[in-house]
């Protein structure tokens, strides 16, 4: 039987999810497919799979999930299933979501970020990966395979590309009926790449939520191109609940709000300046990268650069 943790994840819907009015449908969904036996006699795994399809149903919300966890979920007392011990080893073990950070050849830098962890553990990675590359002459961001995180740590990049304060997104939170503005930091560690230099984000179909917000922040403010596919279309934060020892639902209690647009990219995703498929992303942004650092010149120290730039845009 599984109707305790039905009644559970419907109430959970009820309570938190950011759309009152969608929870009462996706509810009425999940208990017609209890009545009609669609979870009998199937595990902990293919459970959370088919109720994520019967979650998804009502409006594709894509953050709307329930998930399976191989190790236990404890029972805190606490309506959040947040574990900040044994997510701070998490992010360690994941050298904080940043994969490589390289000056490429013609002084171009790369930052490639699987995850955007929580600000309160990443800073200082965040911090160390943007000071090494403060100095380069164009930046490529390659969030291609990157799902998402924290939109405090999504501010933190952000503000190492502007110059100026800039209002960058709102999140409203219907637990709280608030909502909290983001705006670029007006102190960031370290020195800031600035907000002149050209800026390329990859993206592919598998970008998702905070990284789309990174996305479609400097999409908006005209900071950087995008080179890629379109993104996948997540624009509902949320927090995850303990269903059962072994089950966590995904809930989104808020919604991104662009000071620019009025909207978000939720279900559309964030379309890119330049529509390639993801593999070919990373030869198109560097090129068009080599192709400004040429039209620096060659005078005094810059010769060398230009020398690596020309070689590494000459075909092999």
């Amino acid at each position: 039987m599984r109707e305790p943790e039905i009644d559970l994840l419907c109430s959970q819907l009820t309570s938190y999810y950011v759309f009152p009015d969608t929870a009462t449908e996706i509810a009425a969904v999940l208990r017609t497919r209890l009545a009609e036996g669609a979870y009998a006699d199937v595990d902990d795994e293919r459970f959370a799979a088919l109720v994520t399809a019967d979650l998804q149903k009502v409006n594709g919300d894509k953050h709307l999930r329930l998930l399976h966890s191989h190790d236990e979920v404890p029972e805190t007392g606490e309506d959040s299933a947040w574990d900040p011990v044994a997510y701070r080893r998490e992010a360690e073990l994941d050298a904080f979501g940043v994969t490589r950070v390289e000056r490429l050849a013609g002084n171009v830098g790369l930052l490639a970020l699987r995850l955007l962890h929580d600000a309160a553990v990443a800073t200082p990675a965040v911090t160390a990966a943007m000071t090494l590359l403060a100095h380069t002459d164009a930046l490529i961001i390659d969030l291609r395979a990157n799902g998402g995180g924290d939109p405090h740590t999504v501010a933190l990049i952000c503000s190492y590309l502007f110059d100026e304060p800039v209002h960058l997104n709102d999140i409203y939170n219907r637990p709280d009926d608030t909502t909290q503005q983001f705006w670029t930091l007006p102190h960031v560690p370290g020195p800031r790449f600035g907000g002149t230099k050209p800026v390329y984000v990859l993206t592919s179909a598998r970008t998702f939520s905070g990284a789309e917000e990174l996305s479609y922040n400097l999409r908006q403010n005209e900071r950087a191109t995008l080179v890629g596919e379109t993104t996948r279309g997540g624009a509902h934060p949320g927090d995850r609940y303990r269903v059962g020892p072994h089950l966590k639902s995904s809930i989104p209690n808020g919604r991104a709000i662009n000071p620019i647009s009025g909207t978000n990219w939720e279900g559309v995703g964030v379309v890119p300046h330049v529509e390639v498929p993801a593999d070919e992303a990373f030869d198109v942004a560097y090129r068009r990268a080599l192709a400004h650092v040429l039209t620096l010149g060659s005078a005094g120290p810059r010769r060398p650069v230009f020398e690596a730039a020309t070689a590494a845009l000459t075909p092999a």
